[in-house]
């Protein structure tokens, strides 16, 4: 009873506390992609603990940057338990890459400068060898539990997910490129026009309004085929065509 007791949470005021009381974390497809492969890797029994966490405020601070989140969450002992979860992060050379990518396809740039995450930009990823949303997580708490993730580690995992609802940017942020950086590069990095037209000078198509386009040759003579001879190709006559006709000419009798 007394072990019971001591590995309840202590209560906290003012934690960080999940959006969602009931039922599934996360509401957009890029949160959800994430808790996803949360819950196809992690143990479902923590998994769930964790979500009682993030549902309760025990979770009192997040710090994503380039790679790495920090968290503390209070447990059932006095000191807070201190969370670090890591991811690869991106060099310069990489994001250059990438935001070339995303730059040649216009409705993906346009998208992102209108603040919304286009879910083919997983794709564009996966066409360059690389992941957006991480396959492993490199994960430590200071609690003893031996579990993998502890409830700790899962509530700041499932509210980190809902943080990608009311920012998506901040998936692609730890990934190592922020919004300001990722947007400023592709206002700056001119976007291929489907539509553009090359700008030829007034006398230059003067000069080719005349030249011929394809080889012109003269089209090919057939004979004449009158209409009759073609039906009777269609539909050749009986052998005894006066057999046929004649009923059809039948002399009525006299009134």
């Amino acid at each position: 009873m007394a072990w019971f007791e001591a590995s309840k949470p202590i209560k906290v005021e003012g934690g960080l506390r999940a959006r969602t009381q009931r039922g599934s974390i996360g509401s957009t497809w890029w949160s959800r992609r994430f808790i996803d492969i949360l819950e196809r890797v992690c143990d479902r029994g923590r998994l769930s603990r964790g979500r009682a966490y993030a549902r309760q405020g025990q979770v009192l601070s997040i710090d994503l940057a380039a790679g790495e989140v920090r968290a503390t969450v209070q447990g059932s002992r006095r000191s807070p338990y201190r969370i670090k979860i890591r991811i690869e992060a991106y060099d310069e050379d990489r994001w250059v890459t990438i935001e070339q990518s995303i730059a040649a396809q216009a409705v993906y740039r346009a998208k992102l400068l209108a603040g919304e995450m286009p879910v083919e930009i997983e794709e564009l990823f996966a066409a360059l060898g690389i992941d957006l949303f991480p396959r492993d997580l490199d994960m430590d708490c200071s609690c003893p539990d031996w579990g993998f993730p502890c409830k700790h580690l899962s509530a700041v995992l499932y509210l980190l997910a809902e943080s990608f609802d009311d920012d998506p940017f901040l998936v692609l942020a730890w990934r190592g490129r922020t919004r300001e950086q990722l947007l400023g590069s592709l206002a700056d990095e001119p976007a291929a026009d489907p539509l553009r037209v090359v700008d030829v000078p007034f006398a230059d198509r003067l000069a080719d309004f005349y030249a011929p386009g394809a080889t012109a040759h003269r089209p090919e003579r057939r004979p004449a085929t009158t209409a009759p001879d073609l039906l009777l190709r269609v539909f050749p006559p009986p052998a005894d065509l006066t057999r046929v006709l004649t009923p059809a000419y039948r002399r009525l009798p006299d009134a």
